[in-house]
């Protein structure tokens, strides 16, 4: 008893041990790392384009000026957030050689990443709920979704987000980290630094589960509700024609709800396996990369007005109307 009370000291000293953390990244072999450099940075760049493209569409195109393109620009902004929050980070680290984060980098990374995913599960039902009145409220829809409405649908979103990654945030400052320090991933986040530390993330992973279930829970909720009201009006539309356009300007945003849930309640709702951490890393590469590179994509394949309007961009000319 004795020798742990005289260790005790030493443990809360080691607290500080730890100033910076070690990212094994996505491969290990050094031979793989030049072409796994090349690919994520031919990713980033095709990411950060595609998405510029569809904001730059969107300013210039006098048609496009409507709420749900009004939502899909923030939802590019996002994208081009949240593939910046890591890939340059780690092209960096690949160039470099040098696999080390500090402790507060480590800290600013998760929180902006937090920050950007929980306004993705916001700004993703505030685009279901304007499909929901432009189909189901059409002769409300202008007063419903004026822009003072479309503001508070993004500047609440962000305190919301905002809170929840500050919380997250100062709730991993709480934990001791005294040794290893490698984190199996290739950016930090809440479930490799949970396995590093040194005293009981139980409370940590409660927060997650709870806030977690708020932040990605009710907007699953919401948009699921929408999207019933939305297929029944559909159904009832007597034109092939119309039911088809409903369909597809819905379909590219299911799309996108599917892709985005699906990897993030895989990566946050199986905490604690540390076997699970290179499917982690898949994970990972689709939330942070591959999602943010398919949106653009989805959007303006399936949406001829985009299309219109892309093009008018690349030849240097605007719409008339």
């Amino acid at each position: 008893i004795s020798l742990q009370r005289l260790m005790q000291p030493e443990a809360k000293t080691n607290r500080t041990a730890v100033t910076e953390f070690i990212l094994l990244g996505l491969v290990e072999t050094d031979n793989l790392q030049p072409m796994v450099f090349v690919l994520f940075l031919f990713a980033y760049l095709v990411t950060v384009g595609g998405n510029l493209s569809i904001l730059a569409a969107i300013l210039v195109e006098p048609k496009l000026h409507t709420p749900m393109y009004f939502f899909l620009g923030n939802l590019s902004a996002l994208d081009i957030g949240c593939i910046t929050v890591t890939v340059p980070a780690m092209l960096g680290r690949l160039l470099s050689h040098k696999r080390t984060v500090p402790y507060a980098g480590c800290l600013s990374q998760l929180f902006f990443f937090h920050l950007l995913a929980g306004m993705d599960c916001f700004l993703l039902t505030a685009m279901a709920y304007d499909r929901f009145l432009a189909i189901c409220r059409p002769l409300t829809y202008s007063t419903r979704m004026s822009q003072t409405v479309q503001r508070i649908l993004v500047v609440v979103p962000w305190a919301c987000a905002f809170t929840n990654a500050l919380t997250h945030t100062i709730a991993l400052t709480t934990l001791n980290f005294c040794g290893p320090c490698e984190v199996n991933h290739f950016y930090c986040d809440l479930p490799q630094l949970f396995q590093l530390s040194c005293s009981s993330t139980r409370l940590n992973e409660l927060l997650l589960f709870g806030v977690g279930f708020i932040m990605a829970g009710t907007p699953v909720v919401l948009i699921i509700s929408s999207y019933i009201h939305v297929a029944a009006a559909v159904l009832r539309i007597r034109s092939a024609e119309g039911r088809k356009k409903a369909f597809s300007t819905c379909g590219s945003h299911l799309t996108v709800v599917c892709l985005f849930y699906g990897t993030g309640m895989f990566n946050y709702m199986r905490l604690g396996s540390e076997e699970a951490s290179d499917k982690d890393k898949g994970v990972g590469v689709f939330n942070t990369v591959i999602n943010p590179m398919l949106n653009p994509l989805i959007y303006s394949l399936r949406n001829p007005d985009v299309q219109g309007a892309l093009w008018r961009v690349l030849v240097g000319r605007r719409s008339l109307t």
